[in-house]
């Protein structure tokens, strides 16, 4: 986390001056009722609605580049599925039930609960889970960064990354063996590594701006699984492009030494006709 921009979520005081009393909604009635409510996200807290923020634009840029890279990867190791922002899933934690939405969901092939093409929401725990910052209220950041940070720890998610376009909150957490979330320690370069989607990896700077397919498959970053038909399919016509130039050079060396051939037999022909050559 980028000190210069934190926020000290720990000094924090909502003003008190007036709360309005959050209406009790009962699980079965958030399912019912909020849970596909038209235009507004809602997560529930045990028994309270929190309505999921929204990101700004650079934000959901950078979610955008993220998806493509999982879109990638996935489409080549088909080791899992993936799931979207109203995709949500139970957490039961100190007795107390929340539904958690996260941005993107990833559900192993091996997760013991598996992702059913008929479900509306995920029966088991996430193994990874990505949401995008929103900052247009402290709540919502302090929600991202700490209240989820330890929700998904404590309920076994053994990723958690969050997605930040200004760099602020930036972060992406593995579970250790206690069950706490530890920062994922990036290579040289920046790249980060993920161990629930092994080969999965990405530079923190290319989220901002992710370079074309082109780049890609020539970066080893990412070549391994962006696109690997048609790096192949490229190499390939490069090859035949390179054959093709050496045979043309290959017949214009022969025409040539054809010539100097013929040129060396018409000066002799002429050397014995005794016809000097000009």
């Amino acid at each position: 986390m980028n000190a210069v921009y934190a926020l000290d979520l720990k000094a924090y005081q909502p003003d008190t001056t007036y709360v309005p009393k959050k209406p009790k909604v009962t699980e079965a009635e958030y399912w019912d009722k909020y849970y596909n409510y038209p235009n507004v996200n809602y997560e529930w807290n045990d028994g309270e609605l929190e309505e999921k923020g929204v990101s700004n634009f650079i934000t959901m840029s950078m979610a955008d580049c993220f998806n493509k890279l999982l879109g990638y990867f996935l489409e080549t190791h088909p080791l899992a599925k993936k799931t979207f922002l109203k995709f949500g899933f139970s957490l039961t934690l100190d007795q107390k039930k929340k539904i958690r939405r996260p941005d993107f969901g990833i559900v192993l092939n091996t997760n013991p609960i598996p992702l059913m093409p008929l479900d509306k929401s995920y029966q088991g725990i996430f193994d990874l889970c990505i949401e995008a910052i929103s900052d247009s209220k402290l709540e919502d950041i302090k929600r991202l960064t700490s209240d989820k940070w330890i929700e998904y720890a404590k309920g076994g998610v053994k990723e958690y990354y969050i997605l930040d376009g200004y760099n602020r909150y930036t972060a992406f957490y593995r579970l250790n063996k206690p069950g706490f979330y530890v920062p994922i320690k990036p290579l040289k370069g920046g790249i980060i590594q993920s161990t629930v989607l092994p080969g999965f990896q990405f530079r923190i700077e290319d989220l901002l701006d992710l370079p074309s397919p082109d780049e890609m498959i020539e970066d080893p970053v990412y070549q391994s699984f962006v696109l690997p038909g048609y790096r192949k399919a490229k190499q390939q016509a490069e090859k035949i492009a390179s054959q093709h130039v050496e045979q043309q050079a290959e017949t214009e060396k022969m025409a040539r030494q054809e010539a100097e051939q013929r040129a060396e037999r018409l000066a002799q022909k002429l050397q014995v006709l005794g016809i000097d050559q000009v």
